[in-house]
């Protein structure tokens, strides 16, 4: 190496390169998307990422409003032993 030069590594993406932000089958951009993470980089993919946001709302709603674990199965379409799930991870 000569001397006052930096290392480049191996990984490292060519300057002044234009890359097509091409999106994926959910949203047309990268750059646009409204996903807190890119689903190719969460664990367990979009399915994920969009249970979270309706644990949230069963446990709100069960703390809220006191819905029986019956009427949340029925309103997002799962089974009671998932609700139960949901609701046993989020006790404090």
């Amino acid at each position: 190496m000569i001397e006052g030069q930096q290392r480049v590594r191996q990984d490292a993406l060519p300057e002044f390169t234009r890359y097509r932000d091409e999106g994926c089958d959910l949203y047309a951009s990268c750059l646009t998307c409204p996903l807190p993470r890119c689903r190719y980089d969460a664990p367990g993919g979009v399915r994920a990422i969009f249970n979270v946001r309706r644990d949230r709302e069963i446990l709100g709603l069960r703390r809220r409003q006191g819905l029986s674990v019956d009427m949340l199965a029925r309103r997002y379409g799962v089974s009671r032993r998932t609700v139960f799930r949901i609701l046993r991870r989020g006790r404090p």
